[in-house]
């Protein structure tokens, strides 16, 4: 595993939370405020909860490159310094 694959999955693993949190959020949102869903709120719940387990890995890996950029710039500058 290179340095910025391994980099990616640590940010995937901090972000991965935050991202499930979203996602359970808007599901369940959705679900409550359909009146058709939220009549039938006990099958609804339990599937946004498992759809947003199942969504959040790749929505992370996919936002890990983003929020990396900062650093990777700042890693390049540096890099590409002239030495003096």
């Amino acid at each position: 595993m290179t340095k910025n694959t391994l980099a990616r999955v640590r940010v995937a693993a901090l972000i991965f939370s935050m991202v499930n949190a979203v996602i359970f959020g808007v599901g369940t949102i959705t679900v409550l405020s359909i009146p058709a869903l939220a009549a039938h709120a006990s099958f609804w719940i339990p599937a946004v909860v498992l759809a947003s387990f199942l969504l959040s890995p790749p929505l992370s890996w996919l936002l890990a490159p983003r929020m990396m950029l900062r650093f990777m710039h700042a890693r390049d500058f540096v890099q590409a310094r002239p030495a003096r």
